[in-house]
């Protein structure tokens, strides 16, 4: 029989009862299990302060014990009780690749539910599960790779382009979204105690990284001051100020002509203007790339030198090694390595590694909170919040559950792999779009189900193809309706992967359409005349052009998580009134893009995109509809370093309760310099009841009504903005979203000249 946890089955040395409770209420030390003789140090007296228990405990350690710590996989240092540690574990959407563990939706995914306190629920989750794991690692003396408590998440990189095949790791492709779902997945990962960590966050990729991925470990991202501080930046700046980070993982690319892990400007930034005293993670590899790629260096050791010098206090991988002989060869002083140790030993301390678990409240939590009900629940609770509507024709949508026949046709229709995405956990259930139908329609329903396809990427067998396609129309022929659950896969859009399909490259896409057979099949069964539903799974925005022209309703669901299909059913058959909202810009094509490897926000984005968009940022219909009114400001004019507070009514108009996103957008009209064509400043979820009207307040910030002048500062100019309340970007077509929005101008004045202020 398999086990349930996905741990190695523990040694018959007590009943198996006996064992189970032992394990649900022992709590388990990280602790020395070995001290040194005498009396005790300073470094394991808990009632000192931190910071001298980690002077002294780095002062006993010899330049070689402190080299060993600065690895991902930290060796034991036995005569000072310290044991090993694995630094590498992952936690982006549930904790991953340590077996069994709650696989909530992809990062993006849980972008599209612009929720900030779910985003915080759910990371409190993963970190539950993190303790609950790493403690019964430890009861079972396993502390190697993906089984410790320092996680290299959240990925808060922007989703510049849609061909990057990671963007599915992010929040999308803006600077304040990304900002307030990070600062909420940092604090639910670190808990609230004001002394322990319940796990470590680890915001990556820092900084100015996303894509290409052939050529991550050899390119220059080239972003000025004004994109660096408008766009690549503010979700950093939030994750470490407000959000306290204790990690930060620094990049594989330059930026700017430095390699991102050696980046005196960034460091600069990192450590001097934001007061960052965490500890910096080097991704995998990426000192090695300082000198055999970026040529930035000519050895190993200095590679290891003048990241360590720049702020790197630990690699992902084995360079740091040479930083012994590097000591000796005068590239960095002991001095030097002493700074990054005791960074990196603050973490340990304050995670409780070296403390008796009954004074670590973290340290008690039960194995049984692992894969639990309430957390299986959480994620399909996400799960729902996520799926967008993107297209409802003539109500289309919701189907009844009394048809006679669905027809559910599509390679990602029941694959359970696709509902994951990448850097995972085992679900130790999962349920696919085609299992939620089958549990969701009448017993009378017939549900006829065909792959139709091969999923893109794999290998069709002779004659399969054909054999496939025609049994999807046949089955097609007999339906009432049709769910078509097509898009992409984790196979062919990741992290660095050898890919080789048209289409695909490395990782990353050429395209941004569906997949040329999907695209055809659609076709082939609209032209039977049945009513069809397209869903969409995949990391990243699709151009279906044609079916949007042509299919009455569309659905993107993402990478959804284990209980994604019966989320999908929620809403299909109506039991849930779809609320997500894109988190990026659904382009026509690759041709309304600039290209990938250009790094200056010029035409990307919707911030800055001028085309027409297939679905813009934000959109995301509704089975009711919202209508606003009543849109009220603070001030007429305000003066530099003064906030504005902005409010509108919002009502649910139609005859079903259902979620709202209220969106807050602002566009400086009279600047001096570049600037974004507008910027979202503010959103809130609301739930309303047929009828129930609720006002939304916004406080704007002084930051957010200030542009970045020629020297790279944050100013505030005498000029006009335009704030707009509503439930979509203000000032677009509004062809699958036609609801209101309020408008209004102000002047807002300062005395004088421009005034500088903080970044918010």
């Amino acid at each position: 029989m398999r086990n349930p946890v996905g741990l190695r089955r523990r040694p018959r040395r007590c009943a198996a009862l006996l064992c189970a409770v032992l394990a649900a209420v022992s709590p388990v030390s990280d602790a020395p299990a070995a001290r040194p003789q005498g009396a005790t140090p300073d470094y394991m007296n808990v009632r000192l302060p931190v910071e001298r228990r980690v002077e002294d405990l780095v002062a006993r350690m010899t330049l070689e014990e402190k080299v060993s710590q600065m690895m991902n996989a930290s060796r034991a240092v036995e005569r000072l009780g310290v044991p090993e540690y694995e630094w590498w574990n992952e936690g982006l959407h549930g904790v991953a690749r340590a077996g069994v563990a709650t696989v909530f939706p992809q990062a993006v995914g849980l972008a599209a539910t612009w929720d900030a306190g779910l985003v915080r629920r759910v990371a409190d989750v993963v970190s539950t599960e993190a303790r609950a794991k790493h403690h019964e690692f430890a009861r079972r003396g396993e502390r190697g790779r993906y089984k410790g408590l320092t996680f290299w998440s959240p990925n808060i990189n922007i989703f510049r382009d849609p061909r990057w095949g990671r963007g599915q790791e992010t929040y999308g492709e803006d600077p304040y979204l990304t900002a307030r779902l990070g600062v909420a997945f940092v604090r639910g990962l670190q808990g609230d105690d004001p002394k322990y960590l319940k796990v470590v966050a680890t915001p990556k990729h820092y900084a100015v990284h996303s894509g290409p991925e052939p050529e991550r470990h050899s390119f220059d991202a080239r972003a000025d001051e004004r994109d660096l501080r408008e766009t690549y930046l503010p979700a950093f700046r939030a994750a470490v100020v407000e959000g306290r980070a204790e990690g930060v993982m620094c990049a594989y690319n330059r930026t700017n002509g430095e390699p991102a892990c050696a980046n005196k400007r960034l460091f600069d930034i990192l450590r001097r203007e934001w007061a960052f005293g965490g500890h910096v993670v080097s991704d995998c590899a990426a000192i090695e790339d300082i000198w055999k790629h970026h040529r930035f260096a000519k050895t190993e050791a200095e590679s290891s030198a003048v990241a360590v010098k720049a702020g790197t206090d630990l690699t992902c991988g084995r360079e740091y090694a040479s930083l012994v002989q590097a000591v000796k060869d005068g590239l960095i002083t002991e001095a030097e390595i002493d700074v990054a140790v005791k960074r990196l030993m603050r973490t340990r301390f304050r995670l409780g590694m070296f403390d008796p678990p009954e004074s670590v409240s973290y340290a008690r939590i039960p194995f049984s909170e692992n894969d639990s009900p309430a957390h299986r629940e959480l994620s399909l609770e996400a799960a729902r919040e996520s799926v967008v509507l993107l297209k409802n024709e003539n109500n289309t949508l919701p189907l009844g559950k009394n048809l006679k026949t669905v027809a559910v046709i599509g390679p990602n229709a029941d694959a359970p792999d696709v509902l994951l995405g990448n850097y995972h956990g085992q679900p130790s259930k999962s349920v696919t779009p085609l299992e939620g139908i089958r549990e969701k329609v009448s017993p009378a329903t017939k549900i006829l189900y065909s792959a139709g396809l091969y999923p893109a990427g794999a290998l069709a067998e002779p004659g399969g193809e054909r054999r496939l396609r025609e049994d999807a129309l046949a089955k097609a022929r007999e339906a009432d309706a049709v769910v078509m659950v097509m898009g992409i896969n984790p196979s062919v859009e990741g992290e660095e992967m050898d890919v080789r399909v048209e289409g695909f490259r490395g990782g990353d896409r050429t395209d941004i359409s569906l997949p040329r057979p999907q695209e055809d099949l659609i076709r082939e069964v609209h032209a039977l005349g049945k009513p069809v539903v397209l869903v969409l799974l995949g990391g990243s925005a699709l151009a279906v052009n044609w079916a949007d022209e042509h299919v009455g309703a569309i659905v993107e669901a993402w990478y959804p998580g284990q209980e994604g299909g019966t989320a999908v059913a929620d809403v299909l058959f109506g039991d849930y009134n779809p609320s997500g909202r894109l988190p990026v810009t659904f382009y026509k094509s690759v041709a309304q893009l600039p290209p990938f490897e250009d790094y200056r926000m010029q035409g990307r984005t919707y911030r800055y995109f001028k085309g027409d968009p297939l679905y813009p940022f934000g959109h995301g219909l509704s089975y009711t509809r919202f209508e606003y009114d009543n849109l009220k400001l603070s001030a007429g004019k305000i003066r530099a370093g003064e906030g504005l507070t902005v409010s509108a009514d919002v009502r649910n108009a139609g005859g079903r309760a259902g979620d709202e996103v209220v969106q807050l957008y602002v566009s400086d009209a009279a600047a001096s310099v570049p600037v974004p064509l507008r910027s979202l400043a503010g959103f809130r979820r609301v739930s309303l009841k047929p009828g129930e009207r609720r006002t939304v307040s916004f406080v704007l910030a002084p930051g957010q009504m200030s542009v970045i002048d020629e020297r790279g500062s944050r100013v505030v100019e005498p000029g006009e903005f335009t704030v707009s309340v509503g439930g979509k970007q203000p000032g677009l077509s509004g062809r699958a979203d036609a609801r209101t929005t309020g408008v209004v101008t102000g002047r807002f004045a300062v005395a004088g000249a421009a005034a500088e202020i903080p970044e918010r």
